[in-house]
């Protein structure tokens, strides 16, 4: 019987016992995949070509990525409502086994484990940590990173997936394309490290690490500020989101940006350039490898503002999100154009007080990326911004996801600071230049 497999799909091919053995995962719908084995019988007199065969289907399979990773798993035995486990060991455990990746999995025990264990874990035993929950795991990994004395060297040399097992799957959705466990098992075992933009955080004397967003104004509302609709899913931050919007809410602040690209027209150019050619415009920066995190090139957020970054002062802002990836969450793809490592945040900003048509409008161009057409939208490329909030009474500022006390705030981007493992090598899964 004649069976196709893809390349991408083979997991390992190994001769034992006069037998070739091949494990492959096989698909059983879009998002999920599942471990199969083909086993054939060879004649004594054909081992050697066999085994031959064998090298050669490995290198077709694996092309430039990595054969038999060191994964490093870290388990949030709280994630996906408390499934994580459960889901970790059923559907992903045994595809990186069959892939002979060496594994080491430790489930994290309370908020903040996971920077303790990042910062203490020796960069040089690993390739891959990879986090079996949602995207809250992924932020105290880089931060962990972020903490140890050879943070550059760490951040550079150890590369972080994600295994998609909590109810917030951006970083695999832009990553692996998909927010199935088992095919984010396939994605990493496949795929190829990639350099990302990281964003340093400053908040009164602290420093920060933010890997996917951070927003002001009706997004974080809606996200932090509706913790008493958890019970409600995915559907919370859409019933916030509508609630702020058609109430006109506004968010007096004050916002300084160092701008890069400020048209529209040219962040499309600048995303398809990048995309054509496969690769991004410049290598990462060069950040010394025996010291912590790069210096802060703009200081803190209470130190004066740099001369050429641009003003603006928001007397009735409705939403300021920028982001490091694409996909903010499964289905909301707010920056069509954001690119792994080109250096710049991408940002949209939109007044509280427009109208209620154009709010429903906006909610429903998300999936597609068309919010970013939308003539109520600027958007931006950026290095670096602050924000300064004018109301002094408590509100909610997301750091991908996390709140930071509502207080003025600064970013600015390392190019390339950290390491992921991306399908592509050089964009988000958008299903857009490819």
């Amino acid at each position: 019987m004649t069976r196709s497999i893809p390349f991408f799909n083979i997991l390992w091919a190994e001769i034992s016992n006069n037998h070739i053995n091949i494990n492959y995962a096989n698909p059983r719908s879009k998002l999920d995949v599942g471990l199969a084995t083909v086993c054939y019988s060879i004649e004594r007199t054909q081992l050697s070509r066999a085994e031959t065969w064998a090298a050669s289907l490995l290198d077709l399979a694996y092309g430039e990525a990595q054969k038999k990773k060191r994964i490093k798993v870290l388990v949030n035995p709280f994630g996906g409502k408390g499934n994580a486990s459960k889901i970790y060991y059923r559907e992903v455990e045994p595809i990186f086994e069959a892939a002979n990746c060496v594994i080491e999995t430790q489930v994290t025990e309370y908020s903040g484990h996971a920077i303790e264990i990042a910062e203490k874990i020796d960069v040089d035993a690993w390739d891959v940590i990879a986090a079996a929950s949602g995207d809250g795991l992924i932020f105290e990994i880089f931060n962990g990173l972020g903490k140890k004395e050879n943070a550059g060297e760490a951040l550079a040399k150890l590369a972080v997936a994600h295994i998609p097992c909590g109810s917030g799957n951006a970083m695999s959705r832009n990553l692996n394309g998909t927010a199935g466990p088992s095919m984010a098992a396939l994605c990493i075992i496949k795929g190829l490290r990639t350099p990302i933009d990281l964003v340093s955080i400053s908040h009164g004397q602290r420093r920060t690490i933010s890997f996917l967003s951070q927003a002001f104004g009706i997004v974080a509302d809606s996200d932090l500020g509706t913790d008493n609709l958890r019970w409600m899913g995915p559907a919370r931050f859409t019933i916030g989101f509508l609630i702020r919007l058609f109430g006109n809410t506004v968010y007096p602040c004050d916002v300084a940006l160092k701008v890069e690209i400020d048209d529209k027209k040219r962040i499309k150019e600048h995303y398809h350039a990048v995309v054509q050619n496969k690769s991004n415009a410049e290598p990462r920066e060069e950040i010394p490898e025996s010291g912590g995190l790069p210096p802060l090139k703009y200081g803190l957020a209470t130190d004066p503002i740099p001369d050429d970054w641009m003003r603006i002062s928001h007397d009735k802002l409705g939403n300021f999100y920028s982001g490091n990836m694409a996909f903010m969450s499964q289905d909301a793809n707010f920056f069509p154009a954001s690119l792994p490592n080109d250096g710049f945040l991408d940002v949209i900003m939109i007044r509280g007080d427009i109208s209620r048509l154009t709010a429903v409008q906006m909610l429903g161009s998300l999936e597609d990326g068309e919010l970013f057409d939308l003539p109520d939208v600027h958007a931006l490329k950026i290095s670096a911004f602050r924000i300064t909030p004018r109301n002094p009474e408590d509100g909610y500022i997301s750091i991908d996801g996390e709140q930071i006390p509502y207080e003025p705030f600064q970013a600015e981007v390392h190019k390339g600071l950290g390491t992921v493992i991306s399908r592509s090598g050089f964009k988000y899964e958008t299903g857009k230049g490819s």
